[in-house]
Parts: C-alpha cells; sequence; structure tokens
C-alpha cells in the first residue's frame, strides 16, 4: 500500500532566536548547531503572515481537523505584549474557517506578568514552562549568564498564571540530571499542581555521551514512576503514559518514544523550515531543510528526505533496535540522540540502556495493574467459581480478553517489517477504535497472533487483519494481503479462492472490498448473500435472541483436539441452523442460568469433521476466548448439542478466569486421576475437567427431572455419576497443595455448588448403575497406568 506522504499537524514558531537566560543544557545554543548566530533576533510580522498562511494552505489541502500551533524560542515572551498579540491574532485568523487551532506557548516563565496572562486569556495561548524541579536543580543550569538565579521569578510567573489564568496553564518541562534527587524534584513539580509533567533525557549522542553509569536515567526515572504510581498519578507525566498507551497498543504521545511516524516542523525566525529542534544536538546544520516559508509550501517540505525519514517507523531503525523486545513501546527513542559520527542515525538510542530500564520496569508493574484493572468482584468471583456467571463477569471477562488481544498484537505489529499493515491498523483504532476491538475479538485472532510469538506463524496475517478492519470501518484503503493455498483469507469475513496467485491487493471500503489476483479483480459486497461463486462468506446461526458465526474457513481454526471440518454444504449447514435453533430454546426453556452468559461470551462455533467412530467430539482453544469447536451430534438432538455448548463453555470462561487471576503454582508438575480422561491429566487440566462437569452434573439433573421414560432414567444415571466423581475430583484439587490463595476460594465455591446435589434423591438402579461405571473406569484407567509404568 502506498500511502501518502504524512501532512503536519504541529507547528513550531520560533519568534525570538534570543533568550534572557544562559541555561547551560540548552540544545539551541550549548550545541553543535550554532545557526541562531545568523538569525534575525524577532521573527517579522511579514514572515509570521507567510508562515500562518502557509500552515492554512496546508491544513485545508489536507483537510485537517486541527493543529497545534507552538510559539517558541529562544524566549518567545522577549517579543513582547503587542507584537504577541499580533502574531496570536494572525494565526487565528488564518486558520478560521479551515480547522481548529490551539495556539501554544513554551516559555522559560521569567517574564511572566498580570499583562501577559490577560493575553494569553485574550487568545487562549496554552503555556508551557520550563523548571527542573526544586531551587538546588533548577539553578544547577537555568540561570542568568551572570550566574543569577532564575527560581525565584520562575515561581513568581506559575503563581500568577494558576491565579489569572489556570485553564491556560498546560504544565511543566523539566529537563533531567541524575545529581538531582529524583523524588525531590518530583515532589517540588507536583506542588505547582501542573496538568502536566514532562521529563526530557537530556539531549546527548554517541559522540558525546551523557554522564553517569548506563541506566542511571533510566533508574532515576523508575523512582518517579513509582511513587507517580503510589500517589495515584495526581498530574499526567507524558514519558510515562506514552509508554503505559504504547504497551496497550496505542499512540505514543512524545515524539521520543514509539513508532509513530513525526508529524512536526519548525519555522525558524528567518522563515526556514527545519526539522525538530533536538537535531541542533547532532551536527551543524543537522535540521537544516533548505526550504523556507517565502518560496515553498509545507506539502514540499513533507517530501524532505530527513521528514520521510522519519515516518517509516520500524524500518528507519538499526537492526540492533528491530530485534528489540520493546522496540514498539521504544520507537529507537528521539532520533537525535541516535547520531554517532559514521553511521548517523542508524543506531540505538545514546539512551538505549535508561529507556530499556524503564520500560521493562513499567511493564512489570502494568502486570499488576492490568489484573488490578480487570480483576473480577467478590460477586462475579464467586457466581463463575460456583459453575455460573451472569453478563456482567462475562464482561468482565472479556474486557481482560480484550487488554490481552491488543497486547499480543502489539508485539505481533512491534516486531513485524509490515509497516503497512500497521499503520492501517493504527489509523483504524484512532478512527473507529470498538471496530477494530471487534475485529481483534474474533477468536483466532489471539490464536494466530499467540503463535507468531512463539515463533510458530508468520506476521502475514497481520495484513488480513487490518484489511478487514478497514473493511469493516468503513476506510478506504489499498493493501496486500498474502495468498494460503490459493486461498485469501479474511478472519471473521469469509474467503475467497485465489488460485495461482502469491497476494492479493485488497482494496478496501466501506461493506465491500474489491481484491485483484494477478490479472482477475473480484468485487464483493458484503451485504449481498451471493458475492461470488467462489467467495464463502462465513455464515450465521440465528436463534431467538441470539446470533453466532459458524466459521468453517478461518485459516487458524485448526487449532483444536480434533480436526477441523471443511466448508459445509449448504445442506450441512441448514441442518445445524435447525438444531442449533432447538438447542438454544432447550437452553432457554430448561437450563436458563447459562444463557446469559453464553449469549454474551459465545461468538463463534467451529464445526468439526464427525469422528470416525461416530461419538460426540467437542474442544476448546485456551487461546481462543469466545469459540467453541463441536461436530454436529450424530442424532442431530437439540439436547446433545446444547449439552456440548453449555459443557464447552465452562472451559472458556474458565480459561479467561486464569488469565486474570492465579489459581495454581504453574511449577505443579503432579498428573492426576480424571474420572472423565483415560489418562492422568495435569493439574489445570484436571481443574478444567472438574469446573466443566459442575455444567455436566447440572445438566443431568435438569433433564432427569424433565425427560421421561428411558431418558429420564439416562438421565438420573448421569447426574449420580458426575456428581459424585465431580466431588471427588474438587477434593483432589483442595488436597493438591497445588492452589493458590485465590484458587483455593474458588475451589471451596465449587465445592459448595457440589455439595447441594448431592443430598438430591435418584433411585436405587440409577445409583447402581453410576457407581458401576465409576468402577468401570477407575479399573481401566489403573489398569493403563500400570501398563505406563511397566512400559
Amino acid at each position: 500500500m502506498d500511502l501518502p506522504v504524512l501532512p503536519f499537524r504541529q507547528f513550531v514558531l520560533k519568534i525570538a532566536s534570543r533568550c534572557d537566560l544562559a541555561c547551560d543544557h540548552c540544545y539551541v545554543y550549548e550545541h553543535a548547531d550554532q545557526s541562531w548566530r545568523g538569525r534575525p533576533a524577532f521573527m517579522s510580522d511579514d514572515t509570521l503572515n507567510v508562515a500562518a498562511r502557509r500552515i492554512a494552505e496546508h491544513a485545508k489541502r489536507h483537510r485537517l481537523s486541527s493543529v497545534d500551533v507552538v510559539l517558541h524560542g529562544g524566549e518567545p515572551l522577549l517579543v513582547g505584549y503587542e507584537r504577541l498579540s499580533r502574531f496570536a491574532g494572525t494565526l487565528t485568523a488564518a486558520l478560521a474557517g479551515v480547522c481548529e487551532s490551539r495556539l501554544k506557548i513554551h516559555t522559560n516563565g521569567v517574564l511572566i506578568d498580570a499583562r501577559f496572562c490577560e493575553l494569553f486569556t485574550a487568545h487562549g495561548i496554552e503555556v508551557g514552562i520550563s523548571l527542573d524541579g526544586d531551587r538546588v536543580a533548577n539553578d544547577r543550569h537555568r540561570r542568568y549568564a551572570n550566574g543569577r538565579s532564575s527560581y525565584d521569578r520562575v515561581i513568581n510567573g506559575i503563581a500568577l498564571l494558576r491565579e489569572h489564568c489556570p485553564t491556560l496553564y498546560s504544565g511543566l518541562l523539566c529537563t533531567i540530571d541524575i545529581t538531582n534527587d529524583p523524588i525531590t524534584v518530583y515532589e517540588a513539580l507536583a506542588d505547582l499542581e501542573p496538568p502536566r509533567i514532562d521529563f526530557l533525557l537530556p539531549h546527548a549522542t554517541w559522540d558525546q555521551v551523557p554522564p553517569g553509569d548506563p541506566a542511571a536515567f533510566g533508574e532515576w526515572l523508575v523512582q518517579i514512576f513509582d511513587r507517580w504510581l503510589e500517589d495515584g498519578r495526581p498530574m499526567s507525566v507524558r514519558m510515562f503514559e506514552s509508554v503505559l498507551r504504547t504497551l496497550g497498543n496505542k499512540s505514543s504521545t512524545t515524539e521520543s518514544l514509539g513508532l509513530e511516524p513525526s508529524d512536526l516542523v519548525v519555522i525558524e525566525a528567518d522563515g526556514s523550515y527545519e526539522q525538530a529542534d533536538s537535531l541542533k544536538t547532532a551536527y551543524d546544520g543537522a535540521p537544516a531543510t533548505g526550504f523556507d516559508v517565502e518560496h515553498h509550501a509545507l506539502d514540499i517540505v513533507a517530501t524532505h528526505p530527513g521528514i520521510t525519514g522519519r515516518q517509516k517507523g520500524l524500518d528507519d531503525l538499526s537492526e540492533e533496535c528491530q530485534k528489540c523486545p520493546v522496540v514498539a513501546t521504544c520507537g529507537g527513542g528521539l532520533y537525535a540522540h541516535r547520531f554517532r559520527t559514521g553511521s548517523s542515525f542508524r543506531n540505538p538510542s545514546v539512551y538505549c540502556a535508561d529507556l530499556l530500564r524503564l520500560i521493562t520496569h513499567i511493564q512489570s508493574r502494568v502486570r499488576a495493574i492490568d489484573h488490578a484493572t480487570h480483576t473480577l468482584s467478590p460477586v462475579d468471583f464467586a457466581e463463575l467459581a460456583s459453575g455460573y456467571g451472569g453478563v456482567h463477569a462475562i464482561d468482565r471477562l472479556d474486557a481482560g480478553q480484550q487488554s490481552l488481544r491488543r497486547t499480543l498484537l502489539a508485539g505481533v505489529g512491534g516486531a513485524s517489517t509490515n509497516l503497512d499493515a500497521w499503520r492501517l491498523l493504527t489509523l483504524v483504532d484512532r478512527e473507529a477504535r470498538p471496530v477494530l476491538d471487534s475485529v481483534l475479538a474474533h477468536p483466532y485472532v489471539r490464536e494466530w497472533a499467540v503463535g507468531c510469538l512463539k515463533g510458530k506463524i508468520d506476521d502475514g496475517h497481520l495484513a488480513a487483519i487490518a484489511a478487514v478492519a478497514a473493511i469493516r470501518a468503513g476506510i478506504s484503503a489499498a493493501l496486500r494481503v498474502p495468498v494460503r493455498d490459493g486461498v485469501l483469507h479474511l478472519p471473521s469475513l469469509g474467503r475467497l479462492a485465489a488460485d495461482g496467485a502469491a497476494d492479493a491487493m485488497v482494496e478496501t471500503g466501506e461493506g465491500h472490498f474489491r481484491a485483484h489476483t494477478g490479472d482477475r479483480v473480484v468485487t464483493i459486497d458484503l451485504g449481498s448473500p451471493r458475492a461470488a461463486t467462489d467467495w464463502w462468506p462465513v455464515r450465521r446461526l440465528i436463534a431467538d435472541g441470539w446470533s453466532v458465526a459458524l466459521d468453517d474457513v478461518d485459516l487458524y481454526r485448526d487449532c483444536h483436539q480434533w480436526p477441523a471440518a471443511e466448508r459445509l454444504s449448504d445442506e450441512e449447514f441448514a441442518r445445524w441452523a435447525t438444531v442449533f435453533a432447538e438447542a438454544w430454546a432447550l437452553i432457554q426453556r430448561d437450563h436458563a442460568a447459562y444463557a446469559p452468559a453464553l449469549a454474551a461470551g459465545l461468538s463463534t462455533i467451529v464445526p468439526l469433521a464427525p469422528h470416525p467412530h461416530g461419538s460426540g467430539i467437542s474442544s476448546t482453544a485456551r487461546d481462543a476466548f469466545g469459540a467453541v469447536a463441536a461436530a454436529l451430534p450424530e442424532d442431530e438432538e437439540a439436547a446433545s448439542l446444547a449439552l456440548l455448548l453449555i459443557h464447552e463453555f465452562q472451559h472458556v470462561k474458565l480459561g479467561a478466569v486464569l488469565d486474570i487471576h492465579h489459581l495454581y503454582d504453574p511449577k505443579d508438575s503432579g498428573l492426576y486421576y480424571a474420572p472423565w480422561r483415560p489418562d492422568p491429566r495435569p493439574f489445570e487440566g484436571l481443574l478444567q475437567g472438574t469446573y466443566a462437569h459442575l455444567a455436566v452434573t447440572d445438566f443431568w439433573r435438569v433433564r432427569r427431572l424433565i425427560d421421561q421414560g428411558d431418558a429420564g432414567h439416562r438421565a438420573a444415571v448421569q447426574f449420580a455419576r458426575w456428581r459424585s466423581l465431580t466431588a471427588e475430583a474438587i477434593e483432589t484439587l483442595a488436597g493438591s497443595g497445588a492452589l493458590t490463595a485465590k484458587g483455593t476460594a474458588f475451589v471451596k465455591v465449587m465445592r459448595a455448588t457440589i455439595r447441594r446435589w448431592i443430598s438430591e434423591s435418584v433411585s436405587m438402579g440409577a445409583e447402581r448403575e453410576a457407581s458401576e461405571a465409576a468402577a468401570a473406569h477407575r479399573a481401566a484407567w489403573e489398569h493403563a497406568a500400570a501398563a505406563r509404568e511397566s512400559s
């Protein structure tokens, strides 16, 4: 997919190229690039007028909904009240009727007074102020040329801002010095109640490395992050929140992190266009583009190699960065910090160790945060442990699954070389987030993602997922999608025959797509029941108040214990539809306790190939939340399918609970007797089977009271057998020593459920048959175990 060069959305106007402080860590005056010396002290009105026109033209051409214009320097307040007011008015007027504009100013704060506060209010200018912490920390670097402290005047400016225009006080910017105590710095900044704090790593390159041991800056930030969490995140901290966002597969909010393409351009005081200011630390002339506002439109600047190079995401990073497990969050760090003479910017950040320390620390804390965020309430936990669980409990499970799916996708996307697909997914996430969530909720997307991260599956399917997301969101795009064994797979939508093609160019639109495979072009309207003879859509089973996908085409559906069926004929699908509707009616009528959870959480049924011996088979996959696989019961009775659905959905629920809560020690290596299996089971297998058989027992408990004659007697036998064996298995779990405290609580509720049923009466004949069947299973299991040991 050939994406156009991205438009600029952030414009930094250097309205002053001189400053009233002499900060020794300033990238403008103290680093390699000294171009400020040849520029006018202030931007002229003529230059500002042309710059405003260029910004408006660019916004109109690209139909931008909003832009940010940052008035910067040097020290921008040096331009004075009248000129600053004119500049703000000119910019606002130029963008009026074109797009929303946010005017911002970044200042050292020493000149702020009541009159400037009135000006900020009149023009709606948001104000950010540089401050490095308490007095000692700030005065290490931010001083006047004669060495005098700037601290008191900055604090006074902040006080005036908070008093006269508090809604325009946008935050504080702090450049890190590891000789300052991090908690003292944090507390000093927090006391000023900023809406946001930006912690900035001091500009450095591999030619001029930062002071301290490797990861010293990361360790400094870790201490503040932990304190910030303990304080309940009282203000936004852009670096921390960008890490948290990217770990959750959202976009970064700072150019120093993440893989998002740069959308910023600088306009200097003389009207020349430059790249990001931070490049001044690399070498003299590093940010220059050779373009200026008088002679060049912004679209021309957007084609500059330095600009486009910073829009390539993963491709623009060094080989070392591309292989890094945290690259999707780090993004290689700030572009300027990668510079080394001889290899230019094709290096990891000089702060690589620091970023790795911070990100991995936040990752470890995020796991705890995610568990806390998606933890089950005591009511939901108890409902699920009892074997049931209502809609609210299922919604909580799904919320946890959604976080997992996004984390997995971020892992695959971060390591993928398919940037076109990743960019399209990012676009859908930005424009239609609920749509992307629904696409990711397709059960076999997680199955695929887990396989990718284990190195078993390639990432080509990412493009197919992105195409589906765009189609569902109604976003027009063109994307190359791999063809597998002559088939184009679009998960949750269907599959298209594409014999002889290695890939297909898929053009997406609302409710339709066009596939180019070789010389063939096929347009598929998803609303048409007969879109094309070789297009096999995912069909749906519809019953009273419920609809699920009967997915017999997904590329990754064949992950169950039994082989998946091939495409069902129309007649086979019709039989499924009939039995499903009858089974759902039976569940609603006779087993209503399970109906709400099934309707809320079961989204997909995968038909399995019939078993050669004719026995009913069904299965779930641990990484396919929301899906159940089953062969249509041979007797095609509604009760048989109802039992399969209820039974297997227990595994779906418990798997999601285990993704949120640790119920047992994963290091437990024991094998246990399971009364429903011929082979010994690991602990999770026994826990899963026991939990499923709570529902099996309950199913037969109800059926013995409803069914008549032989069917009623059979149900009584099944009830008597499974209540006894499930109770036995629960005691095995309880006595295993493998349960955590949470697991002990879960099994305790399971025990309470089964004990209520133990006292219910069944006939002597049913009890006898149940005991005989249980004894026969145990004898066969022990014989097999002895045979295993002797071999």
